[in-house]
């Protein structure tokens, strides 16, 4: 019973278990599934890729203590001699604010 039930079992490569697991078979033809699974493992990749790199950003960005600090004098006015939007450090503070 072991040998007929193993006749018909192939040994399954990684490669196989890799395809089986990107999706169904494209096609009868194994040649042409194989090529079909190439593409998919690309897309795979770059889709991983991108999230690396996204994942990456808002790690380096985590808990960036940045601080705005504004000066008020006379709450009612604003001098004028400040302009309507002034840079500092990258960031645009915008004082009309009132």
């Amino acid at each position: 019973m072991s040998d007929q039930g193993n006749q018909y079992m192939k040994p399954k490569s990684p490669w196989r278990w890799w395809a089986k697991a990107l999706g169904e078979k494209a096609s009868k033809c194994d040649k042409e599934s194989d090529r079909v699974a190439i593409i998919r493992t690309v897309i795979f990749a770059t889709y991983l890729i991108t999230n690396c790199f996204i994942v990456a950003g808002v790690i380096r960005q985590w808990n960036k203590e940045t601080k705005i600090e504004i000066f008020i004098e006379n709450p009612h006015e604003v001098p004028s001699s400040l302009p309507e939007i002034q840079e500092e450090n990258g960031f645009q503070a915008n004082r009309n604010f009132l």
